[in-house]
């Protein structure tokens, strides 16, 4: 989210071999049909708290993206048990803050002027949700 640069193999490669030795992160990857279509990056921030971070293949059907959310969603809560799931974005994303708001997010908060892109300063906006929001909506 907030690197502005293309990300070369090898920085990829540096940065996966550092993350996938923490152990308060988990590096999922999204398949439908066996396809590879996205990746999750959770990360433990705090005990019970995990942070997202997701990517949709670029090719993608329409719908992948909220396939990966709610699938995502239910491993969190449903699988993992974690208390609450927390996802921040850009503040000029709308297409990012529709797509936690259509999962049920709650806006937490905006932190004003938080990110520089290198020209300007901009809003970071963030959500959570909580495991019993997660459950009464979705357990039968």
């Amino acid at each position: 989210m907030y690197t502005q640069h293309e990300i070369g193999l090898d920085e990829h490669t540096r940065w996966f071999e550092r993350v996938s030795q923490d152990p308060d992160r988990q590096l999922l990857v999204f398949e439908l049909a066996g396809e590879p279509l996205g990746f999750v990056n959770l990360h433990q921030i705090v005990l019970g708290i995990v942070e997202w971070g997701f990517y949709v293949a670029p090719d993608a059907s329409k719908g992948t993206g909220r396939l990966l959310g709610l699938t995502t969603l239910f491993y969190v809560f449903n699988h993992e048990k974690f208390h609450k799931i927390c996802g921040q974005t850009i503040g000029y994303n709308e297409r990012a803050i529709r797509f936690h708001r259509c999962l049920g997010f709650k806006l937490e908060g905006t932190l004003r002027k938080q990110h520089y892109d290198g020209q300007q300063y901009h809003d970071v906006v963030y959500f959570g949700m909580l495991a019993d929001e997660w459950l009464s909506e979705n357990t039968t």
